[in-house]
């Protein structure tokens, strides 16, 4: 695999700041160049939004709804060799924009399975965390390589089409998310006298609760979770319909 010397990062929410942790824990010979909206360019930690994506590689870390915009915006100043990388939630939507925008390029559509929070409750290690590689244009070669470099790290990698991943994952993290967030909206919290159900449950609410913008871009980048909150509200209302029948004498 050719030697990757610096990473740019675009984006530095919750995500991209982890991305930032993990390159610096995993291959801390890697240059790591962050680009950030809200800081000034230190030339340090922080640089131009043109000096991350000039790297080897360039991670885009950006919201779902400005995927498009941002990843025109890399292409413009990537050099032809650099590896843009996707870590969006959602597959199908970003795949077809790195058909579009970034062909004849090398990329990876990915998605990492996991977040900050996860990460901290399992004492800042990897071991077990799945990343999903839904589509790249990478040289057999170069992509063998980083798939065998993540998983001496300890990731586990799953390959998936990004309708596969999107259909998958309505059914999972969007429902999840759903759950979550009905839950804390409507202000249940923990007590005394939880059961260990309960407290798992809790533990989902509180991964997701404060993810408010990912919860909605997911719904509206992904077309099967119209599918999926079709299916939970019309469960919802047939348990109503049970709760509400006389109890048998």
């Amino acid at each position: 695999m050719r030697p990757l010397t610096s990473i740019g990062i675009i984006g530095n929410g919750a995500f991209g700041a982890l991305t930032a942790t993990l390159i610096k824990k995993y291959a801390p010979h890697i240059t790591v160049r962050i680009f950030s909206s809200r800081r000034e360019p230190d030339n340090t930690t922080f640089f131009s939004f043109e000096d991350a994506a000039q790297c080897d590689a360039v991670v885009l870390c950006t919201p779902i709804s400005t995927f498009t915009e941002t990843l025109i915006r890399v292409v413009a100043y990537a050099r032809p060799d650099t590896v843009i990388v996707d870590v969006s939630t959602v597959k199908m939507h970003t795949a077809m924009a790195l058909e579009r925008y970034a062909a004849g390029r090398p990329y990876l559509a990915t998605h990492p399975m996991f977040g900050p929070e996860s990460y901290r409750k399992k004492g800042e290690r990897v071991d077990g965390f799945r990343i999903v590689i839904a589509k790249h244009t990478l040289p057999a070669g170069e992509y063998d390589a980083l798939r065998i470099f993540l998983e001496q790290c300890g990731f586990v990698i799953i390959e998936k089409t990004p309708e596969q991943h999107d259909r998958e994952l309505a059914e999972t993290l969007f429902l999840t998310h759903l759950v979550g967030q009905t839950i804390a909206r409507a202000g249940f919290t923990r007590t005394n006298i939880d059961t260990v159900s309960f407290g798992f449950l809790m533990d989902a609410v509180e991964s997701v609760k404060n993810d408010t913008a990912l919860f909605t871009d997911v719904y509206h980048f992904n077309p099967f979770c119209q599918e999926t909150l079709t299916r939970f509200t019309l469960a919802e209302q047939a348990v109503r319909t049970l709760l509400e029948k006389p109890p048998l004498k």
